[in-house]
């Protein structure tokens, strides 16, 4: 057998074959098919044909030209890209019925499948100031089952249950998945989840849902391998949010980086669901505007393990609260949650009096009871202490003017101060905290160094207060305030004196 011969025909094929089209990426125009984007047709047999088509060729792309397509439940499948382009509108369908007759199906959802992409610059439009009026039509007539909707909630508002609005997109048990380019907007639940996936890529979206309450603007849901970069959310919920919803899972290996977030409520949020929990969250060059609760929340109270988190250069302004970090225990079995090893640096926050989100669509829930501006916080329970947080290079400027008849919990009260440890984890769980600055409880190794704090109008609180804290490190806390009372409160707390700024000596109760 001659070696050669057969090698030279082997490249000779090679040649040939892209020529016939093996190998190359089949491409389906689903106007081709028969799709129309007037906005008024449906097109779901269509767009659900074109996918099925180019999953079976195993490189498959599915483009979606210019107009409004409408179109109700699609399924993805393995091996296919999904472009948008430019002018093309994928709009879901305004009926309550195309989402299932029961709990509501998300409008784009992929279960099990793999190497797959939605990609170019058009838009997904969940359609959601449409989709609720038919829901409410529903309700009223009976032909939906909902158990919360007339129920009193702190918005004031009729809110059907969430398994009753769909989420515009759900990936779930997915593995190599890009999103890249495009603009998602009106949902009336999540807008994105991506759920026990692995190995994903989110580049360059934009998000725009101020619809309707729980838009949060991408959820990752015990994944793992996950890039967040270059994206822009404007949402009524959370930012971009970290869950965990399974004991033996986790958000595991996450890379967030240089994304804007404006939000009704916290920015950047690793919580609420914490039932397995974080590990590996790498966050880095964040800008927040018009935020109503944290820059940065990071939540550990289901029972999961929080560990390995590192955030630097979040630039927030006009934003409700700087840091909260809360350990709790609201799960109802005996597993306590574990929050360690958090490193915090470079960060700049200028925080109001007034309501960040006013005036947006869906503002966030006004705090019940009286309060002045709240202070960042790292708290944990008694018995199970936050672990190991770093919190370095930080500037919080303040719009300050906390008053006593406003509300008043003086520094000498911290007994009073409620532990809630089953409550919902947020930066105003605990009410009117008797500090203006930081509050810490219950932690078990603090460092704090190069801190500026500054309020442009006198508060009555003390800047900086630390009860039950061990091994507390602090250098470089300057604070600017024009007062001569008592900056710095610490109760039931030990720390290497030697490791305390000289400067601040004077101001420790």
């Amino acid at each position: 057998m001659n070696l050669n011969k057969i090698y030279s025909k082997f490249l000779f094929l090679l040649i040939l074959f892209p020529v016939f089209g093996f190998g190359q990426q089949k491409q389906i125009n689903i106007a081709d098919l028969g799709a129309k984007g007037d906005g008024k047709t449906d097109n779901t047999l269509i767009i659900q044909k074109a996918i099925d088509e180019a999953s079976a060729s195993d490189n498959g792309k599915v483009i979606v030209p210019s107009g409004t397509f409408l179109t109700g439940v699609i399924h993805i499948k393995s091996n296919v890209e999904i472009h948008l382009a430019e002018n093309a509108i994928w709009l879901g369908s305004a009926k309550r019925i195309d989402y299932g007759p029961k709990d509501a199906s998300p409008l784009i959802v992929a279960k099990g499948e793999h190497n797959f992409s939605i990609t170019g610059k058009g838009t997904i439009d969940g359609n959601g100031k449409e989709l609720i009026k038919d829901i409410y039509v529903m309700l009223n007539a009976g032909t939906l089952k909902d158990t919360e909707w007339q129920v009193y909630n702190p918005w004031h508002q009729m809110r059907p249950e969430e398994r009753n609005r769909p989420k515009i997109i759900l990936f779930q048990n997915c593995d190599s998945i890009q999103v890249k380019g495009i603009t998602i907007k009106n949902g009336l639940m999540w807008v994105q989840d991506y759920r026990s996936c692995t190995n994903v890529t989110i580049d360059s979206i934009k998000v725009r849902s101020t619809t309707f309450l729980n838009n949060d603007g991408i959820d990752i849901t015990d994944s793992k391998n996950v890039r967040i970069t270059n994206c822009d959310i404007d949402c009524a919920d959370d930012g971009i949010c970290l869950k965990s919803s399974l004991r033996n899972e986790g958000c595991e290996n996450i890379y967030v980086a240089n994304c804007s977030v404006r939000s009704s409520a916290s920015a950047i949020k690793l919580g609420t669901a914490s039932h397995g929990g974080f590990k590996n969250i790498t966050i880095r060059d964040i800008q927040v505007h018009d935020t109503y609760r944290s820059a940065i929340a990071i939540e550990s109270v289901d029972g999961g393990i929080l560990e390995d988190i590192d955030v630097r250069n979040i630039s927030a302004k006009n934003t409700g609260n700087a840091i909260c970090i809360r350990l709790g225990h609201r799960n109802t079995d005996s597993v306590y949650s574990q929050l360690r090893n958090v490193h915090i640096a470079h960060m700049r926050v200028e925080i109001p009096t007034t309501k960040p989100d006013k005036g947006y669509e869906e503002e966030g829930p006004l705090v019940s009871g009286p309060h002045n501006v709240f202070p960042s916080s790292v708290t944990g329970i008694p018995g199970h202490p936050v672990e190991n947080v770093t919190i370095e290079d930080i500037e919080l400027i303040y719009e300050g003017g906390g008053n006593t008849q406003v509300a008043c919990m003086p520094f000498d009260s911290l007994s009073k101060i409620p532990e809630l440890i089953s409550g919902y984890p947020e930066f105003s769980m605990f009410g009117e905290l008797p500090a203006w600055g930081f509050f810490a409880r219950h932690v078990e190794g603090l460092i704090m160094k190069n801190i500026t704090v500054k309020t442009l109008k006198k508060d009555y609180r003390p800047a900086f207060i630390f009860d039950d804290v061990n091994d507390l490190k602090l250098k470089k806390l300057n604070i600017y305030e024009d007062d001569n009372d008592k900056q710095f409160i610490l109760r039931n707390s030990k720390g290497d004196l030697n490791d305390i700024d000289p400067e601040i000596l004077k101001y420790i109760d």
